[in-house]
């Protein structure tokens, strides 16, 4: 699993997110590599109908009605939005709503990434059997330092703790990776994928680093 979170890059605004979208869905088929996108909210009706995965941000745990300024995920999924990264570090939430969250994108068959700090969270949310795990040390975030040459061990690590949690959540890793090199050590470490914001966004060639990553996947 390749997942790209756009967080709100200028380098995506308006309609250049529908480029960037297009780039990712060429590369996917080429290299048969499953990528996600996160657009930034408000973007997500011009890219929802890709033959990839467009996740949303961020959800809250409110209902549809009289909510506004909430993102919800029921409408959503009417939106074709395929899922959610919860929990992200620039967007923390309590765990009681985590765990509500992660219980309502599983009925509504869902995409649930839960972002991690730490491996102790690893553990605390591997319970829950979302789809994915996410660990990413915040110091590292958009430092281009990765994560997996920085803090192999945490990688390691953390593939133990949703292995012990014996369900069907599998591991992804992020912070700081920006090279086919640092996502094949990723891989080797123990991860099912990665999760990329600047390292991709930020570049002149978006296909360039894009096929780079995917190639390193597989």
């Amino acid at each position: 699993m390749f997942v790209i979170n756009c967080k709100n890059y200028e380098e995506i605004s308006g309609d250049k997110i529908i480029k960037f979208v297009k780039t990712a869905e060429k590369i996917s088929k080429k290299y048969k590599v499953k990528i996600a996108i996160a657009p930034p909210q408000h973007l997500i009706g011009l890219v929802a109908n890709s033959s990839i995965l467009i996740l949303a941000q961020h959800i809250d745990d409110s209902k549809v009605g009289s909510t506004t300024g909430f993102v919800i995920p029921e409408l959503l999924k009417k939106s074709k939005v395929k899922g959610s990264l919860i929990n992200h570090s620039e967007h923390r939430i309590s765990s009681k709503d985590i765990q509500k969250l992660v219980l309502k994108l599983k009925e509504l068959k869902m995409t649930s990434i839960v972002c991690v700090k730490d491996v102790a969270e690893v553990k605390k949310y591997s319970k829950l059997n979302p789809d994915y795990i996410a660990i990413e040390p915040p110091e590292l975030i958009g430092s281009g330092k990765a994560v997996s040459k920085e803090k192999p061990s945490l990688i390691t690590k953390a593939a133990e703790a949703v292995k012990s949690a014996k369900n069907n959540t599998k591991l992804l890793c992020g912070a700081g990776i920006v090279s086919g090199e640092d996502v094949i050590k990723a891989v080797e470490l123990g991860s099912k994928g990665i999760l990329v914001a600047s390292g991709i966004i930020k570049t002149k060639n978006w296909n360039k680093i894009i096929s780079e990553f995917a190639k390193a996947l597989v």
